[in-house]
């Protein structure tokens, strides 16, 4: 209706008297029709993104980056004082239709779920942490506790309670069958964006993960987390690369195709600057030929004291 106003009005702007006037009610006609493009155009694109906002929030207050932004530390105490904000987030993914969710575009859905995933890891962590508190406060650091706490972290990851996308999910599902199902996003960077709540996990980010960001957020945290020498080195003497057991437990994520990639030691080339230290340990990594040995995972808890 507006467009053919604007035609009529158009049609009628002829007589050489009025020509300043009608020009200069054109030009503001036009410019009126611009702004109401630009309105239609950014309402749509907002309609196809998630308001990460509150995870955002509760990200910067209460993790805690380390070690040159290499590693993080949470305050789950805090975050249990804060835990309504948590759940009224969590309650937000949880509302999100799966045909919504299908007309985002990749990069949107993947960090809808990172989010998702890390955002409910957390919760689940709130919910057992005087069990942890309890265990970590009157029992020895022996071999038996690591084993009970590293089975509760394991077996928490089984547990179905999370309603998303009109399922009922895990936290294992989430992760196999969604993120890292073949043909859905084929993207192995997604490993250091993933936090399990513990020490061995590559840094839970003190912000939430966009659509718009992603690209640069994945590589980011990839190179952070290569840069870590506690998990990821190149032993120079014995000519071999250790690195996180992460990368075997999902190796074929990164043997998979990515940039044409179908090895481990391609990916690690790939990223000489972030792991190696010296001009032979760059040697090393750039003849794909280092031997490479997997260094155990630390499950304890990474958690601000």
């Amino acid at each position: 209706m507006l467009i053919e106003s604007g035609v009529r009005f158009i049609q009628t702007c002829k007589a050489p008297d009025k020509f300043h006037e009608q020009r200069n009610t054109l030009m503001a006609f036009k410019r009126l029709l611009l702004i109401m493009l630009l309105s239609i155009t950014t309402n749509a694109a907002s309609a196809n993104r998630f308001d990460h906002m509150i995870w955002d929030g509760l990200l910067r207050e209460y993790v805690y980056m380390i070690n040159q932004k290499q590693a993080s530390q949470v305050n789950y105490y805090g975050l249990a004082l804060n835990h309504g904000q948590l759940q009224k987030y969590l309650t937000k993914l949880s509302a999100v239709k799966k045909s919504d969710f299908a007309d985002w575009d990749q990069s949107e859905q993947l960090a809808f779920l990172i989010n998702a995933y890390n955002a409910f890891t957390v919760e689940i962590i709130l919910r057992s942490y005087s069990s942890i508190a309890t265990l970590r406060a009157y029992a020895p650091v022996t071999l038996s506790w690591k084993s009970r706490l590293i089975s509760m972290m394991k077996n928490q990851r089984e547990l179905e309670f999370i309603s998303l996308l009109g399922e009922l999910l895990s936290l294992n599902e989430i992760e196999n069958e969604m993120i890292r199902k073949p043909g859905n996003y084929n993207e192995p960077r997604i490993h250091f964006a993933l936090n399990r709540a513990s020490i061995g996990c590559p840094a839970l980010l003190n912000r939430a993960y966009t659509g718009m960001e992603l690209e640069q957020q994945l590589e980011t945290a990839t190179r952070a987390f290569l840069s870590d020498r506690s998990r990821n080195r190149v032993n120079e003497e014995a000519e071999k690369l250790e690195v996180s057991e992460i990368f075997d437990w999902y190796r074929e994520d990164f043997e998979r195709g990515w940039r044409r990639w179908s090895g481990l030691a391609q990916f690690f080339a790939h990223y000489r600057d972030s792991l190696a230290d010296t001009p032979h340990a760059h040697e090393l990594l750039v003849s794909e030929n280092a031997e490479i040995q997997f260094l155990e995972f630390n499950w304890m808890l990474n958690e601000k004291q």
